[in-house]
């Protein structure tokens, strides 16, 4: 074997070959979905900051320190003062889980989750039941519409927020992001570009096709036609499609609206938007509804539909395996396929 194919004994590693620089740890940290990123900086400087009290070493983290985390954040109530859900908890499993991943490190959770385990049956055993936002389905929806004013600026943005979300089943995340160049109108309905989602991390962006409606006011596409013409009759035919509206009756990145940041809507915007529908049409439980509350609404209103949970799936950008879209099927199921229908009660 000549000397240039010959196999090299591997040099030793520096201190050098383990150093970040700051613009890759904001890289890396920039990997993660913003909301996400976001969650798991808190979770992690929380942990840090009670491994120090403890005496306790965040990383590398051994077994034992996060078994005994997992009961801290259990005993700890939420700024409600109510118990904190188990899924709050497993969050900051998967927060510290990632750090010591990113960093190399492999850490043992299996008593951890154990011990969460536990918690779960004991937040169960007590009643307590995971905070859904209630499904805003086809009914919802219309009245969610009837709440808004057409005749007004403010209104007609509601309307396509209310719609989009739902006909989209589109996260707020996807929502705030969408520009006007993204909706592209075809003779069978909309095609609109979400560019990044939850399940596209890599940003290679996915075109999802929304069909005509048969009710005017709930129309995908002539809702959403609609807003854009304003836009337009503003001087906006390029860059966010949801905007802020001013008390005067002024697009957010308009000359002279007033308020505070840029002209894009942010995800608190969205939610606000549904609960304010919610509580002007009189719904029961209107605190409770957010963005999410279309989201779920398309999927089951699909479900009911006789939609298959693969087109569901597809159409909302969930894994087909998600057991989040699987629960809205059977939720539309149970009532469909129920075995006590038709026995004769």
């Amino acid at each position: 074997m000549s000397g240039a194919l010959a196999p090299r004994s591997a040099a030793p590693l520096t201190p050098a070959d383990d150093e970040l620089t700051e613009q890759t740890r904001a890289r890396i940290a920039g990997g993660f979905a913003a909301n996400t990123g976001r969650a798991y900086r808190r979770d992690w400087i929380a942990f840090e900051s009670w491994c120090l009290e403890q005496g306790r070493t965040a990383m590398p983290a051994s077994a034992a320190t996060l078994a005994e985390y997992v009961t801290h954040l259990a005993a700890t109530p939420t700024r409600r003062g109510t118990p904190p859900a188990p899924s709050t908890i497993e969050r900051a499993l998967g927060c510290i889980q990632s750090r010591h991943k990113l960093a190399g490190h492999t850490l043992d959770a299996r008593v951890a989750r154990l011990a969460l385990r536990d918690y779960r049956r004991e937040y169960a055993a007590a009643g307590k039941r995971t905070r859904r936002a209630p499904a805003a389905e086809v009914d919802i929806l219309r009245r969610l519409i009837d709440a808004t004013d057409a005749q007004t600026l403010t209104g007609l943005r509601d309307r396509a927020v209310l719609v989009l979300g739902f006909a989209l089943m589109g996260r707020r995340s996807e929502l705030v992001a969408l520009d006007i160049d993204d909706i592209v109108v075809t003779r069978d309905g909309l095609e609109v570009t979400i560019r990044m989602s939850k399940t596209d991390q890599d940003a290679r962006g996915e075109t999802v096709p929304v069909p005509y409606g048969s009710h005017p006011d709930t129309c995908p596409v002539r809702v959403v036609q609609a807003w854009i013409a304003v836009l337009a009759e503003a001087g906006v035919t390029s860059g966010p499609l949801l905007r802020g509206v001013d008390r005067h009756g002024r697009l957010s990145g308009t000359d002279k609206a007033t308020g505070r940041g840029g002209a894009r809507m942010s995800g608190h915007g969205i939610n606000l938007i549904v609960r304010r529908a919610a509580e002007k049409a009189g719904l029961p439980d209107a605190e409770k509804f957010t963005a999410h509350s279309l989201r779920a609404g398309g999927a089951t209103a699909a479900a009911r539909n006789g939609a298959p949970v693969s087109a569901i799936a597809r159409h909302g950008r969930w894994s087909e395996n998600s057991p989040v879209v699987h629960g809205y099927v059977r939720q539309a199921d149970k009532w469909r396929d129920n075995p006590m229908r038709g026995v004769g009660l």
